[in-house]
């Protein structure tokens, strides 16, 4: 009998634990790998691919690593008659222990040092370590094409963000400690790679932020924006407050730097998306997206390649972001458009076999998508108004001002003006000097024959053939001349026939049937008449344009024949 007797009736259930004795490899032992982490089959997916955006991810199992060489026994009853032993970092089921299979194969081959294994990975469900992000990576989903853009009218989903304070980076990052493996270590990097005097006006922790963004790191997690872009085209809000914090740095960084100007972008997917994108169709895009001005760049394999499938999309940026100056890659040109972009399908094209490009143009939308980080900030470009909009209430006052004193000038001169006195004829039939003219005299016209302001007339003479000139001048003294015309004028007319601005006669000879033309000098001088046969006894004429050709045309009445002659 033992000095324990209580012991030979228990039944003994503990199981024992076979280890293998490991070692874990320091940070600064590590030459070719800056993460300590065992890459297996279960985590060679990448939980995002941001030159995949429309693909269907799926989110990687936590793994656990089993170290030290320790046995742990259990109780069957505590684990409700579940065989198994853990540990603070993982399980070993069945209390054997498994050899590395070909699903938990270590693919890091830098991480073995001098032929020593130096760890196990093994899938851990019941192991808690990225708690905050537990809903991204303990559970394996398909994500569906349609959640991965939206119509805008749904809010986004990183609403109140805007609230969070402004800290450090690395005081911003602290809630994605547990969420990123070895964050601390890029954060650090980033702000290593800042200058002292960022452009751009921007501090050393807002540029950081950017060049955070930007930086590929090694795995489990590819880089901070792919987790990121991931939460946001799944709209998951609990997956996404931990970023909050960091979201608040990173779009004041944003927001503070100038908008380029209006330009098409480009940026490729290597799926057929045409189907999913109709023309007239509106959108928003969730996720913060990087293009690039040149298409040649998306030909490179890492983007779109040459062959199978591929989306490019055109699109017309409006308030678009160059991080060329803050970014970890110094040499590319990329164009970052930010969350809650909202857009408008113009068009389709399939250029070549299973190429297809996408005419995108972003308009600022109805409802707000993306709230701005801070007071005054501009998520859209600020458009200068025109100068007449500026001043469109001082411009109409100026102009009345003018008009109001333009009339009062205009009042003061009228009334200032001396009013000409009103002639009024008190005898119009005073005594009158006779001016002697032709023989019989028939017709008469008045005009200004010599171009001065005073009135002259011409008078036509039956029966001497002649026309009196009556020229006027400021002593109201006829000066008279007496060129000759056709015999008999009965009729006379001025008028200016070759639109030289001197006045023309033009007198109808009854007895020898003709017109005469006098043309004008315009200094009270006329040149030989020229005669026009017309009708048998001209008694009457008449001047006007007949055929709309400008030019005075002449109409004569004949009494003897009873015909009108018209002459163009």
């Amino acid at each position: 009998m033992s000095d324990y007797p209580q012991l030979e009736t228990m039944e003994i259930n503990n199981l024992p634990i076979y280890t293998i004795e490991t070692e874990v490899p320091l940070n600064d032992q590590l030459t070719a790998s800056r993460n300590v982490y065992i890459q297996t089959n279960l985590t060679a997916n990448r939980l995002d691919d941001e030159s995949e955006n429309y693909r269907e991810y799926i989110q990687t199992i936590d793994i656990g690593i089993q170290t030290t060489s320790i046995d742990i026994v259990l109780d069957d009853n505590v684990t409700n008659e579940r065989q198994q032993a853990t540990n603070q970092r993982g399980n070993t089921r069945e209390n054997v222990a498994h050899p590395v299979d070909g699903t938990n194969e270590n693919r890091n081959r830098e991480v073995t040092r001098g032929g020593r294994q130096t760890g196990r990975s093994e899938a851990n469900p019941n192991t808690d370590r990225n708690r905050s992000n537990q809903r991204n990576r303990h559970n394996t989903k398909k994500i569906n094409k349609e959640n991965l853009k939206s119509d805008g009218k749904d809010p986004s989903p990183i609403l109140g963000y805007a609230e969070e304070p402004l800290l450090p980076l690395a005081q911003a990052c602290a809630p994605l400690n547990d969420i990123f493996h070895n964050l601390t270590f890029y954060v650090d990097l980033a702000l290593r790679e800042t200058p002292e005097q960022p452009p751009d006006g921007l501090t050393i922790n807002e540029s950081a932020a950017i060049r955070l963004y930007t930086i590929e790191w090694d795995k489990p997690h590819r880089s901070l924006y792919s987790t990121l872009n991931y939460n946001l085209k799944n709209n998951d809000r609990p997956a996404l407050l931990p970023f909050f914090k960091y979201l608040k740095l990173f779009l004041t960084a944003l927001v503070k730097l100038p908008c380029v100007p209006p330009l098409t972008v480009w940026r490729g997917v290597t799926m057929n998306l045409s189907a999913e994108f109709p023309p007239g169709s509106a959108m928003t895009w969730w996720a913060f997206s990087s293009c690039t001005t040149e298409m040649t760049v998306l030909e490179n394999n890492m983007y779109l390649g040459q062959e199978g499938d591929r989306t490019l999309f055109s699109v017309e940026a409006i308030n678009g972001r160059t991080i060329k100056a803050h970014s970890h890659f110094v040499t590319e040109d990329e164009i970052a458009l930010m969350s809650g972009t909202h857009m408008i399908v113009q068009s389709q094209l399939s250029p070549a076999p299973n190429l297809y490009i996408i005419h995108l143009k972003q308009v600022e939308p109805e409802m707000i998508t993306l709230e701005p980080p801070f007071e005054g900030a501009h998520i859209y470009p600020k458009i200068p108004r025109p100068f007449y909009r500026k001043k469109r209430f001082i411009i109409p006052t100026c102009l009345l001002l003018t008009l109001l004193i333009a009339a009062v000038v205009i009042g003061v001169i009228l009334g200032t003006k001396s009013k000409p006195t009103k002639y009024v004829c008190d005898n119009p039939f005073e005594p009158f000097d006779a001016v002697d003219t032709g023989n019989f005299p028939s017709s008469s016209v008045l005009g200004y024959f010599d171009n001065d302001t005073y009135i002259d007339v011409a008078i036509a003479n039956s029966n001497d053939n002649t026309v009196s000139l009556l020229l006027g001048d400021k002593e109201q003294i006829f000066r008279s001349t007496r060129p000759a015309i056709g015999q008999s004028p009965s009729s006379m007319i001025s008028v200016d026939l070759n639109n030289d601005k001197k006045i023309d006669l033009v007198v109808a000879n009854t007895d020898d049937d003709t017109v005469s033309v006098l043309f004008g000098l315009g200094n009270g001088l006329f040149l030989d008449a020229v005669h026009y046969d017309v009708g048998q006894g001209p008694n009457y004429l008449t001047s006007a344009d007949f055929n709309n050709d400008g030019q005075p045309d002449l109409a004569i009445a004949n009494r003897d024949d009873m015909t009108v002659s018209i002459l163009f």
